[in-house]
């Protein structure tokens, strides 16, 4: 559970940086979110996971 909260935190780190760092292009990218369809959402979030699947692999091996 430790290394869970640890991961989780980093997560959260990384995901908020760009946010901090680039506030005004971050509405931009947010804009753009919008206007794409849901397929593509989709895929490109299954990509993201498949992508953290397997770091998280490699990580453990």
């Amino acid at each position: 559970m430790k290394f869970f909260l640890c991961v989780l935190g980093m997560v959260m780190v990384v995901e908020g940086l760009p946010y901090f760092a680039f506030p005004a292009k971050m509405k931009l990218v947010l804009e753009k979110v919008l206007e794409l369809q849901d397929k593509s959402l989709q895929k490109f979030g299954l990509v993201i996971m498949l992508a953290g699947i397997l770091l998280v692999y490699l990580g453990k091996r």
